[in-house]
């Protein structure tokens, strides 16, 4: 792991969040070494948008841009890269690792996975139902439109 590790954790991005500050921890998360999209963070930080997170999403909720050949993307990966990448970060999940919060943006009243395609497949892979994410919404509307479905109660013992 990097030695942004820890910044560019789900605590990172909640810290980021209570100082208003999580659209800038997203670019910067984006731009850095091991995410390499400095481009995708232009994209997402110009217009500013409405940021909000981390919060848990059910992983079928969301749209994947990228993936393997064949499956329902915009974007087919190799499939040898793909599957490489994917296998690896289901190693390292397996062994205790928890990603950083994927990236989605609200649209059209879906959940689009702009960044963290890999990280949510293999967390698929792993039999996980959720990943945490930070989503962008375009307007205040759509932030407020946005819902996510509350977290159960701890049970009583």
């Amino acid at each position: 792991m990097s030695d942004n590790s820890a910044q560019y954790s789900v605590e990172g991005a909640r810290d980021a969040a209570e100082r208003g500050a999580l659209g800038d921890w997203v670019a910067r998360f984006l731009s850095s070494p091991g995410s390499d999209n400095a481009g995708l963070a232009e994209q997402l930080t110009e217009p500013p948008r409405w940021w909000l997170g981390p919060v848990q999403l059910p992983l079928d909720r969301l749209h994947r841009l990228a993936g393997p050949p064949g499956a329902p993307v915009l974007c087919p990966l190799d499939e040898e890269d793909w599957r490489d990448d994917v296998d690896d970060m289901q190693r390292r999940i397996e062994q205790g690792w928890v990603p950083p919060p994927v990236i989605v943006t609200y649209r059209n009243d879906q959940l689009v996975l702009e960044d963290g395609n890999h990280r949510a497949e293999g967390l698929r892979r792993t039999g996980a139902r959720e990943t945490w994410a930070v989503v962008g919404c375009d307007s205040a509307e759509d932030r407020n439109r946005f819902a996510v479905p509350p977290a159960p109660a701890p049970e009583a013992d």
